[in-house]
């Protein structure tokens, strides 16, 4: 039985392996969606924390809707933490938002107030 499943391992570690960094990416992030995670992005202007997004379990690449060309920035749903105490407390809403990977530092987000 163990010989069986570290030749499993081995097998799919040579698979992946021969995978282009895509292909790896997707592929983590299958195994990222089917097991779950709570990410937390904070924002900062200088050093003062501006802005915290809980609750986020993924972020994404931006692809172009009709070329399929990876775009500059990435994005994701999550929980604005305004009092930026770790928990979505009554009222703190789930949006969108994208991060930019220019030298201008930006973060675009879904406006929750309404």
């Amino acid at each position: 039985m163990k010989i069986s499943a570290l030749a499993a391992a081995l097998a799919a570690s040579l698979a992946l392996a021969g995978c282009t960094q895509e292909q790896q990416n997707k592929f983590g992030r299958g195994v990222q969606n089917w097991t779950g995670t709570d990410g937390v992005l904070d924002v900062y202007t200088g050093e003062k924390l501006a802005m915290r997004f809980i609750q986020i379990d993924k972020m994404s690449t931006g692809i172009g809707t009709s070329d399929d060309e990876p775009r500059s920035f990435r994005y994701g749903y999550g929980v604005v933490d305004e009092n930026f105490n770790w928990l979505k407390d009554p009222g703190e809403k789930k949006v969108y938002f994208e991060v930019s990977d220019y030298s201008t530092s930006y973060v675009f987000y879904e406006n929750y107030k309404d």
